[in-house]
């Protein structure tokens, strides 16, 4: 079992990595095109969120699935 500052940690990194690898993916896009005149603010607003939406929810999910696999051997 891990011991639980080791696993808030990790958790902690593998947020912060999701995350910028989220805002790095979405730099791609050319959001100019789809926003109004005068709005760079609330669009990257709107940028930032869903970066932390789209991140913190792949983070949830590799975490998800190294916590449990690290459970699996507790069956047998």
């Amino acid at each position: 079992m891990i011991d639980f500052g080791v696993q808030a940690l990790v958790s902690i990194i593998s947020h912060l990595l999701f995350i910028s690898i989220t805002w790095w993916a979405l730099q791609a896009i050319q959001y100019e095109k789809w926003m109004k005149p005068n709005k760079v603010v609330q669009i990257r607003l709107l940028l930032i969120l869903v970066t932390i939406a789209i991140g913190s929810s792949v983070s949830n999910f590799f975490l998800d699935y190294l916590f449990l696999s690290q459970r699996l051997p507790m069956i047998w």
